[in-house]
């Protein structure tokens, strides 16, 4: 089942995002902003060759090595931006945690990522 797939992947690529993160934040005492984009890129390579070896079939829409990636690019860089305002959000006006608030954009992150692969960049030519 795919989607169960994709929630080991994502696991995987959430466990790289919050440990990068919480490294940068709680660690080294960097800006939640800079080390949220950081982790992020990490998180999102790790999720794209686990997620084209385990997932999606690479290459089933676009050809692999220019469209697929770029839209993987596209969805990427909106699950940033929806991770940076859920973060912004939950850290800067309920005055939570970082790392809660890396939670809470993990999980909404997660299916943004795995429906719009799902729907658009992986889906079966037809």
């Amino acid at each position: 089942m795919r989607i169960v797939r994709y929630f080991f992947v994502g696991g995987t690529a959430a466990l790289v995002d919050f440990t990068i993160f919480s490294l940068l934040v709680k660690g080294l005492h960097q800006p939640w902003f800079e080390a949220a984009l950081i982790s992020f890129v990490f998180a999102s390579t790790t999720n794209y060759l686990l997620a084209t070896r385990f997932v999606f079939r690479s290459g089933a829409r676009f050809n692999r090595r220019y469209h697929e990636f770029a839209a993987v690019l596209l969805v990427s860089l909106t699950g940033l931006g929806i991770n940076q305002i859920v973060l912004w959000l939950v850290i800067e006006q309920f005055h939570l945690d970082p790392l809660i608030a890396k939670i809470i954009g993990t999980g909404v992150v997660f299916f943004w990522n795995y429906n719009v692969r799902k729907h658009f960049v992986f889906r079966m030519k037809s």
